[in-house]
């Protein structure tokens, strides 16, 4: 898992322009073959939480999952990672309104866009949809996150929202929060009930 976060690291030293062999030498030596784009670390928490509860060690099977920081990243990642850099196959999540940057993206770096997979808004609002709003507010209770919910809620800007796009609008209110409920919000999932792009991705790598 060190070489892994290291293999992270020099990636994204080398997407802000640093020297790639880092990124390359850790690639050869963990046996990469796959590489998940993903925009952020809540992202990664969802799936290698899924991934974990599925018996899977992506590492061990040469599968690396790499936040990009944002979707604007992707034509850069897929370039460096693809087959224009490192060769390795790739795979990813993307938010439906991003869906022909991203398209794009992969073309330019000779990519092909079919392991890509489209959530409609974004992976929390799946997950949201996928518990539903009552099991999510369960979780958020059993975290001790209650108070901070019912003061939000308080706010006018919330008053008349439905409650899917409150809490779409509460994990990303506070640093650290979604990424911890990347992983939340994934434990509780039975079988049939994981949002389609995140368990077509996990069962694709």
């Amino acid at each position: 898992m060190t070489d892994m976060r290291a293999f992270r690291d020099a990636v994204s030293s080398w997407a802000a322009g640093g020297p790639g062999g880092p990124a390359s030498g850790l690639a050869a030596r963990l046996g990469l073959r796959t590489a998940v784009l993903l925009e952020g670390p809540s992202d990664l928490a969802a799936v290698e939480t899924l991934a974990g509860r599925r018996g899977r060690d992506l590492a061990a099977e040469g599968v690396c999952v790499v936040p990009m920081g944002g979707a604007m990243s992707i034509g850069r990642y897929a370039g460096l990672l693809g087959p224009p850099g490192l060769g390795l196959s790739l795979r990813g999540l993307c938010d439906e309104r991003e869906q022909r940057f991203y398209d794009r993206g992969l073309r330019r770096a000779q990519a092909p866009p079919g392991g890509f997979f489209v959530c409609v808004a974004d992976l929390e609002d799946e997950l949201i949809r996928a518990l539903g709003t009552a099991r999510v507010e369960e979780v958020i209770r059993a975290e001790g996150d209650q108070r901070a919910w019912q003061t939000f809620l308080r706010q006018p800007a919330q008053h008349g929202r439905p409650r899917q796009q409150q809490l779409r609008r509460f994990l990303g209110t506070k640093k650290g929060r979604k990424i911890r409920y990347g992983r939340l919000l994934v434990e509780p999932l039975g079988p049939g009930e994981v949002p389609a792009p995140l368990d077509d991705l996990v069962r694709s790598l």
